[in-house]
């Protein structure tokens, strides 16, 4: 009962108290983290803490956990943003469905007003990139207008939310 109530107490951030903020945190800096070693970071036992952990998992709290690659080294290294304005709205569910099944495509926001989307799209090269814009991107259902911009250097990436 007590772990139901906390669970539907985590759906709403502001109701976290801080040791659910401070488990939070310390996954945030390294989602390997073990139980063992967040609980001693942030004053706990261990079964305490990895059931916090795993309340917060099933709350949708704690949305995955996921390995940092550098897309350079797995031969990325061209990076650009790509606004897309559609044509309609008719097309939306498909833009989104074809935009979810393409690899390179690695980000993808629906914006209010113009554009319509935000794109962030890995290649190669700009040869790749281009061969991708040519065959893919402008294939997407519905597109009216695309417009890219290389990103030059990431400033900062992944950032930490602040819990």
């Amino acid at each position: 009962m007590i772990g139901e109530i906390r669970k539907n107490i985590a759906l709403y951030a502001g109701f976290m108290d801080k040791l659910d903020r401070a488990i939070i945190a310390e996954l945030q800096l390294d989602g390997r983290m073990s139980a063992t070693a967040v609980a001693s970071k942030v004053g706990l036992s261990v079964a305490p803490c990895h059931r916090r952990i795993r309340e917060l998992e099933r709350a949708g709290v704690i949305a995955g956990y996921q390995a940092v690659i550098a897309p350079e080294r797995v031969g990325l290294a061209f990076e650009a943003l790509v606004f897309v304005t559609l044509k309609d709205r008719a097309q939306l569910k498909a833009f989104e469905a074809a935009v979810e099944k393409d690899e390179l495509i690695v980000e993808a926001q629906r914006l209010f007003g113009e554009p319509d989307f935000l794109l962030r799209v890995y290649a190669k090269d700009l040869s790749h990139y281009q061969h991708l814009y040519d065959e893919v991107l402008v294939e997407l259902p519905g597109v009216e207008k695309l417009t890219s911009t290389i990103v030059m250097r990431n400033i900062k990436e992944r950032a930490i939310l602040p819990v």
